[in-house]
């Protein structure tokens, strides 16, 4: 695999997979709820080839990765065992602050319907 020793290095720099509750990607970034961001060494993974940056946002970790994130997000499901809806011990996740859980209700939602309501607004435009 072309992204397995990336993948390897985000794991051991994100705590292991022990820290991980979940993990998830979107276009450009691997998106990981972490049991604790302290334990994280993000300067580290910031230098890793491969890398763009790392961001810290709703009680998400984002690692930038860019355009070839699927590759990195395979490589790391398969490198780590973890299964693509998260760790086995996902279950247990606090889910952070009151707001932080609003927020991902919100948006799970609405995030069905997104592509509808942008849809619509096209056509009304």
């Amino acid at each position: 695999m072309k992204y397995e020793q990336l993948a390897k290095d985000i794991l051991k720099n994100v705590g292991g997979k022990e820290n991980i509750n979940s993990v998830f990607h979107c276009i450009t970034r691997l998106r990981f709820k972490l049991k604790d961001e302290n334990i994280a060494n993000t300067k580290e993974i910031e230098k890793l080839d491969g890398v763009i940056s790392v961001i810290k946002s709703g009680g998400q970790y984002q690692v930038v990765i860019g355009n070839h994130v699927p590759d990195v997000f395979s490589a790391v499901l398969a490198v780590s065992g973890i299964s693509a809806e998260g760790a086995e011990d996902s279950s247990s996740e606090s889910g952070g602050n009151i707001f932080n859980r609003f927020i991902d209700m919100i948006s799970g939602v609405f995030t069905p319907v997104l592509g509808v309501l942008a849809a619509t607004g096209m056509i009304k435009g």
